[in-house]
């Protein structure tokens, strides 16, 4: 076997695959979206604010890419901003969510995308509460929550655990 025989995997420091999906992969995750979930998670769009599911949750667990199933944020790290969408302190892993510089709508903005699928996730922004200083206003449709003790999603069969 040759070296361009062998797929280079990159793996987080806590242990998950961010290996990007195959194409034919993508097209299988993408398949699996509503019309809402394609429009922020593929063209980068923004629910509207305090209408998403997860606002609201409380509950011991974990946040997860809606598309690819990537563990981003613990409900510990959650908190109420008061903006109308689901509230972050940190992601799980700092390698999970990728930030992008987000210049549209004539504002300068760092948007978050998931480190693995690289769908659209929400934004990240320098007024959230100690010890980061970080506020993540993530869509609720970019996410699927998972309680704490339940396997997580693993559209791509990479067998990484749960919550």
């Amino acid at each position: 076997m040759s070296s361009t025989d062998i797929e280079t995997t990159t793996h987080s420091p806590s242990g998950f695959d961010l290996t990007p999906p195959s194409e034919s992969q993508r097209v299988a995750l993408e398949a699996d979206l509503s019309a809402e979930e394609k429009r922020v998670l593929l063209a980068h769009g923004t629910e509207a604010p305090f209408c998403g599911t997860l606002l609201g949750e409380k509950r011991a667990g974990v946040f997860c890419c809606r598309e690819c199933g990537l563990p981003l944020f613990r409900s510990g790290t959650k908190f109420e901003s008061g903006t109308g969408w689901p509230s972050f302190t940190q992601p799980v892993d700092e390698t999970h969510v990728r930030a992008v510089r987000d210049n549209s709508y004539g504002m300068e903005r760092v948007e978050t995308r998931c480190a693995r699928c690289d769908s659209h996730q929400g934004h990240v922004f320098p007024d959230g509460p100690p010890p980061s200083g970080l506020r993540y206003c993530i869509n609720s449709v970019a996410l699927s929550f998972v309680a704490e003790g339940q396997p997580l999603p693993d559209p791509l069969g990479r067998g990484d655990g749960s919550a």
